[in-house]
């Protein structure tokens, strides 16, 4: 982390400690990729100049085995502002999207927020996302079973009720564990349950990606994959209510919070779903397709950056529209412990 030892963290006992949790699980899940031919480098970034936190994401380099890459930590705080409800915010957010299409991708999301006067909450999402037909679905469900804790609603059912894309009528991937706003009996042992879910989703992934396949993939197998790419897309800038809140915050890491987008999606798809939905909807998709149009589908720095620009003047202008993204079955408001009060 000396890349940004300037960033002022919180100084609180309780977000140090997800703090070091965070970068740890960061650094895991870094090592497992590379062991398997994965490339990575290093991009930080600083809320208002370091003054509220900031992060660092490890990015994939274009390679043989990653089509996008990323695992960002960060820790945003507001100490100094009385003004904001929110003390700290902070997260591993990763996503992994495998070249080979037999290979799934994974989403994984832990973080631990903190209000000002009140003790903190946990968010832990781990979803695995295969672009072909496969049974890893069900391994992954089995590793993460132990930690469906079932506090208020079951972890699974929550996910899915998440990931469900209501205009496509399908899931997003096909084993989904969601927590909201979870929190145990103290603030330890909700610690360790956090570290044991990151290190056990990660290394079971890993234990998917090690799968050897027999010749190159097909033709069929890639559009496939292409089409799932594209179907991850609509997921995250229509329906996913982190990153829309990612972007409604502040500007200062589009990149990395786009940074879970494929490289490349199927732009006649893409279109070919605006029927399916409400005119709001389908305004901001239209939008979408706008951004993507000019380079057929692909998707690099720059247009993440044109995306979530245009993903934040859409909602600023009609809030209204916001009522369409996912919900869970137990919902924690997102955005607004970040706004003045």
């Amino acid at each position: 982390m000396d890349s940004i030892q300037k960033i002022i963290w919180s100084e609180r006992f309780e977000a140090k400690r997800a703090l070091e949790l965070v970068i740890r699980l960061q650094k895991f899940f870094a090592t497992e990729l590379e062991s398997l031919g994965g490339d990575f480098r290093s991009v930080s970034w600083a809320r208002d100049a370091g003054r509220h936190g900031g992060g660092e994401r490890f990015e994939s380099q274009d390679g043989e085995f990653f089509n996008r890459g990323s695992i960002n930590i960060s820790q945003v705080q507001y100490e100094d502002d009385p003004k904001r409800p929110l003390e700290s915010a902070t997260a591993l957010s990763a996503i992994v999207h495998p070249n080979d299409p037999r290979h799934p991708s994974l989403h994984l999301h832990i973080s631990f927020t903190q209000r000002k006067g009140e003790e903190g909450t946990w968010r832990m999402m781990g979803d695995l996302n295969p672009s072909q037909p496969t049974e890893d679905g069900n391994e992954f469900r089995k590793a993460l079973k132990k930690f469906d804790i079932q506090v208020d609603v079951d972890a699974f059912a929550q996910g899915d009720h998440y990931f469900w894309i209501p205009a496509l009528e399908r899931h997003r991937g096909v084993c989904h564990f969601y927590l909201e706003a979870y929190r145990g009996q103290d603030f330890e042992t909700d610690l360790q349950l956090a570290e044991d879910f990151g290190m056990k989703t990660i290394s079971t992934y890993a234990e998917l990606l090690k799968t050897k396949f027999e010749g190159a993939a097909s033709t069929e197998q890639k559009i496939r994959q292409r089409k799932y790419h594209t179907l991850y897309f609509f997921q995250v800038l229509l329906l996913d209510r982190g990153t829309t809140a990612g972007v409604l915050v502040h500007d200062q890491n589009d990149e990395g919070i786009l940074g879970s987008l494929p490289a490349r999606v199927d732009l006649p798809l893409l279109k070919s779903w605006h029927s399916k939905l409400p005119e709001m909807q389908g305004l901001l998709l239209e939008k979408m397709i706008a951004v993507l149009d000019e380079g057929g589908g692909a998707i690099d720095g720059g247009v993440k950056q044109q995306l979530a620009r245009t993903l934040r003047l859409f909602y600023k202008s009609q809030p209204e529209a916001l009522k369409f993204q996912a919900k869970a079955l137990s919902t924690a408001e997102t955005s607004s412990p970040h706004l003045p009060s």
